[in-house]
């Protein structure tokens, strides 16, 4: 394997990371209710990890920032541009499938 240096490193992530982004933003037929049932993550857990980063880092990023970042609008317009009404089977599917912290 070719050995990588660090700053190649974080600019191959970062790449990687603008490009699930826009795949999400792409997507905004698929649910974050089916993400989470499927993948055990969701735009949320990304943008709440993107938070989590900026916090470490020391900036004054918020919440609603960072959803913004990832959903490529606020999240209250998102929601009620793409957000369907969960199913009862994808809620239990959610309760037995919910990260535990």
């Amino acid at each position: 394997m070719t050995e990588l240096t660090r700053e190649q490193q974080i600019e191959f992530e970062a790449a990687a990371f603008r490009r699930l982004v826009a795949h999400l933003r792409e997507r905004d037929d698929v649910q974050n209710i089916e993400l989470m049932n499927l993948a055990g993550f969701c735009r949320n857990c990304l943008s709440n990890w993107y938070l989590d980063a900026a916090t470490e880092a020391g900036t004054g990023l918020t919440k609603d920032q960072s959803r913004e970042i990832v959903y490529g609008m606020p999240y209250d317009e998102w929601k009620a541009r793409h957000q369907d009404v969960a199913s009862d089977a994808q809620k239990a599917a959610f309760e037995i499938n919910r990260p535990k912290e």
